[in-house]
């Protein structure tokens, strides 16, 4: 068995790192489980275990990589599901899942009135297990694995089942997801990762990192940010322009590299900090860019998806809805990793995939 720095010095694998489960008892979220999980490299994050296993705070050492809204966790709201309601529980955190049918605006038409990204994110998730680590047997995974369903009488009924895993040693998060209809039904079907970066990893010089054609989204207040000749992939200071409902969206055909791996992220030269993040192109086609640098709400979003937000409508319009058959299934899966070696920092600046 491998030799660790941890051998025949520690008495239980909490000390290393693992998972711990909790409820919150206080605020908005009371009553709404958590479960914490601790790679033993620094990088810790929470998982919202009563919203769909989103993750909510997230550090690496001292250094906070999430944006938090100004609600923090609350419980989870079924029937958010109409205009902008979405907005009034959303907390930001390191991911929020959109979909499970309908990603981007609010909209009504012949097939039913769907509100801002969908429901699946007010969800809560049925555990089926948690595996932890076990460091004195050489065993180095650890997982937590739940379902969550958007169903209704007579359809749509998806279920997601999310799994996410790591390794003690690694600052790597992987989530591994899998969208099935268990309807009679065909079902619509639109997914985006929905990540929210904020200080101090981005701040003023930080490096927003992707590759591909974009284009600015149609309509909206876009603070004439995506625009040839503006340098919109570094971070600026707060802007006025940004107060309120001011931000800017860039929708991004994403580049993949010869396994067809996506790669995007964020580098903070000061900080000597980067988080990368990748996705299978075949799984996640598109990316999103979303800069919001209001005052108090210093935020940019990477955000892969199997469309950018523009609503189920336009998707169907387009051809491009995804329909799951009944019994069908889709998985996608996508990692995030935290990146302090400067050689592993110079290949991802180059837009190289970097594989440990």
């Amino acid at each position: 068995m491998a030799q660790y720095p941890w051998s025949n010095k520690v008495s239980n694998p909490a000390q290393v790192g693992g998972i711990e489960t909790a409820v919150l008892d206080n605020g908005a979220g009371r009553g709404v489980r958590v479960a914490w999980i601790n790679t033993g490299t620094g990088l810790r994050y929470k998982v919202v275990l009563d919203r769909a296993m989103d993750i909510a705070d997230a550090f690496y050492n001292q250094h906070s990589l999430a944006w938090l809204s100004h609600s923090g966790i609350t419980a989870p709201q079924p029937f958010t599901d109409r205009g902008l309601d979405w907005l009034r529980t959303f907390n930001g955190g390191l991911l929020i899942t959109c979909g499970l049918t309908h990603v981007g605006g609010p909209e009504q038409d012949a097939y039913g009135e769907r509100g801002l990204h969908g429901q699946i994110s007010n969800i809560p998730a049925e555990i089926e297990s948690i595996i932890q680590p076990d460091p004195a047997m050489g065993k180095l995974n650890m997982s937590i694995t739940g379902r969550m369903r958007e169903t209704k009488v007579f359809g749509p009924s998806l279920e997601l089942k999310r799994t996410i895993s790591g390794t003690l040693g690694q600052p790597i998060i992987r989530i591994h997801d899998e969208v099935v209809n268990r309807a009679n039904t065909p079902a619509p079907h639109m997914l985006l990762y929905h990540f929210n970066f904020g200080w101090p990893l981005v701040d003023e010089g930080t490096r927003i990192i992707w590759q591909g054609d974009w284009q600015a989204r149609e309509g909206g207040i876009n603070g004439d940010i995506f625009r040839e000749g503006y340098d919109f992939r570094t971070c600026p200071a707060p802007l006025d322009e940004h107060t309120g409902t001011g931000e800017a969206v860039a929708f991004i055909d994403a580049t993949p590299d010869d396994t067809g791996q996506c790669s995007a992220g964020l580098f903070n030269e000061k900080l000597g900090l980067a988080v990368a993040l990748r996705f299978q192109k075949s799984q996640l086609p598109w990316l999103t860019n979303w800069q919001h640098w209001g005052k108090g709400e210093y935020v940019t979003g990477i955000e892969p998806g199997t469309h950018p937000p523009i609503g189920q409508a336009k998707a169907r319009e387009e051809q491009s809805l995804i329909l799951l058959e009944p019994g069908g299934s889709r998985s996608y899966d996508v990692e995030i990793e935290v990146l302090q070696n400067q050689a592993q920092i110079n290949q991802f600046v180059k837009h190289k995939a970097v594989n440990l």
